[in-house]
């Protein structure tokens, strides 16, 4: 198993594996359009079903050791999960001002975004080892946005779910394709999503009468409330966040 900072480990292990699991883990290789991208694939090679997956989206730091540490827990469940990459093979940062600007090159270009998650949900969709017809597109923050982003593209997902995600709205509504379930969870204390912004993507979504959708709020949390070791961590929306996607998933799944 690829080995994590402390601070990861401890967050893995708030999720214990099963008797008798075998958690394996590999770095896989993809492409986009010439572009090389290196997802992390996870799961528990003693459950030899083809196992529902989920494709964990990374933030806008790029694909570092945080989600791959979700995608442990994701696959301690019993799940196949793979930590995708949106910026291309080795593409990570350190800082935000770094960050930003590479986030914004596929804020700018939401063709670009859902195709680059689109290269690894053909991915997983194609590996022996998952069931196809069911797969949930998770994020964090700008993965976030990027799974919202994803699902408008009508892909048949079981379902999406965006953790402290930016709330971008379609004008006209974009929501006519979408497959799946929605489940958004977002800091109540976040000056990077406001009530405003709240509102106006349940806006959206209410044009379309037929669409299963959840927003949670959570009180006095920020933007990035799930990401351990860092100022905005707040533990009990992100305990609280974990049980209600562990819940979505039993029910999707």
């Amino acid at each position: 198993m690829t080995e994590l900072s402390a601070i990861h480990q401890n967050l893995v292990d708030t999720v214990p594996a099963g008797a008798g699991a075998r958690i394996e883990d590999e770095t896989v290789a993809y492409e986009h359009d010439g572009q090389a991208l290196e997802g992390y694939a996870v799961h528990d090679a003693a459950i030899t079903d083809r196992k529902p997956a989920v494709i964990v989206i990374h933030d806008w730091s790029g694909l570092r050791e945080y989600p791959k540490a979700r995608a442990q827990m994701i696959a301690r469940l019993g799940y196949f999960a793979f930590a995708a990459d949106v910026y291309g093979a080795g593409v990570t940062f350190d800082n935000d001002e770094q960050s930003s600007a590479e986030a914004g090159k596929y804020y700018a270009d939401l063709p670009l975004l859902r195709a680059r998650v689109q290269a690894a949900y053909d991915l997983v969709a194609r590996d022996p080892r998952v069931d196809p017809d069911r797969i949930v597109v998770i994020g964090y923050c700008f993965g976030g946005s990027a799974a919202l982003e994803f699902a408008r593209s009508g892909a048949p997902l079981a379902g999406t779910v965006s953790f402290h995600g930016g709330l971008v709205t379609h004008d006209p509504a974009d929501v006519a394709a979408i497959t799946g379930p929605l489940l958004i969870l977002t800091g109540a204390a976040d000056p990077v999503v406001p009530d405003e912004a709240v509102v106006a993507f349940a806006d959206e979504l209410r044009t379309r009468e037929d669409l299963d959708w959840q927003i949670t709020l959570y009180s006095g949390a920020p933007h990035a409330f799930t990401l351990p070791g860092i100022p905005l961590y707040h533990e009990k929306a992100d305990k609280r966040s974990w049980r209600e996607f562990v819940n979505f998933l039993d029910e999707v799944f």
